[in-house]
């Protein structure tokens, strides 16, 4: 599909373009933080927990569109209709709308710096903006080489995670650290899952996706176990008594786990059913974060 043929007023492709779903990227990292905090310190500051949140959300929305525009340059997403780029006709645009969008999420982190006298929460949030922007932007691209998933398990991991926890406590913790990696696992398995339908597209565009290098058969195995890991973990660190009994709440999102593994082992060479794998993915991580947090401040 050509630009010229994109219909902008087409709502299904304009609610694909803008992925509301995805947001849980921001939000879940700042819960499980916060909640981790709540459980080691029985307290949460609202206004710093509400202002983080608003803040991560807008800098999503900085890299979703950033992604667009850096992926319109290397013709990847030619026959993507539901890019932003694609849909309005208008790569500036898009490109100054989500430097906004950046902007004002860095402001609002900023403000939880001056408030809190310590400049520690927004030099962790600026270098997972700088991670963020080596996934796909100029001339790093290092999505290109496969490495996104790696970079997605550490922004929306361990730096934000701690972010959020620090915000909180100014300081840091053992169990924070351990929570935000299973976060990090959850959020790099969207990543992993939205290669399965486009390889033809990544290998045009000389894209070596972890799927590209693998081959879809052998990545719905790697998927096998790297969702797994996320409850083998979450056992493993209760065993270790690093997470109180209650984070067990996490295995009740196991059957999203199973529904995405059976879903990507049945159709991982059929681009056009295997393309929805990554809203299963999407739905496994904000529930398995969601019961993760909830866990922990249960545990109070």
């Amino acid at each position: 599909m050509t630009t010229q043929s994109i219909a902008p007023s087409n709502s299904k492709l304009w609610l694909a373009a803008l992925k509301p779903p995805m947001y849980s990227v921001a939000i879940i990292p700042i819960w499980v933080g916060t909640a981790v905090a709540f459980a080691e310190t029985k307290t949460i500051n609202g206004v710093i927990f509400s202002t983080f949140l608003i803040s991560a959300i807008l800098i999503i929305a900085w890299l979703n569109l950033s992604n667009d525009v850096f992926d319109s340059e290397t013709g990847i997403d030619k026959n993507k209709a539901h890019s932003l780029v694609n849909l309005t006709g208008n790569k500036p645009l898009i490109f100054w709308l989500a430097n906004l969008f950046l902007a004002l999420g860095i402001l609002g982190v900023l403000a939880l710096a001056w408030l809190q006298q310590d400049l520690t929460v927004i030099g962790l949030v600026l270098l997972c903006c700088a991670m963020g922007y080596t996934y796909q932007g100029p001339p790093f691209r290092l999505g290109y080489q496969g490495l996104g998933e790696i970079i997605c398990l550490i922004t929306f991991g361990p730096l934000g995670g701690s972010a959020a926890y620090y915000s909180q406590t100014q300081t840091w913790s053992t169990m924070n650290l351990a929570a935000s990696i299973i976060v990090g696992i959850a959020t790099s398995i969207i990543l992993f899952c939205s290669h399965f339908h486009q390889v033809e597209d990544d290998l045009a565009a000389g894209k070596r996706s972890p799927i590209v290098r693998l081959g879809t058969a052998k990545g719905s195995q790697v998927l096998f176990w790297f969702g797994s890991s996320i409850y083998a973990l979450t056992l493993l660190f209760v065993v270790l008594h690093i997470f109180p009994l209650w984070t067990l709440l996490t295995f009740a999102s196991l059957p999203f786990a199973l529904k995405l593994f059976q879903h990507v082992r049945q159709y991982h060479d059929q681009p056009e059913k295997v393309s929805n794998c990554k809203f299963i993915a999407v739905a496994l991580h904000f529930c398995s974060g969601l019961l993760l947090g909830l866990g922990f401040i249960l545990s109070v």
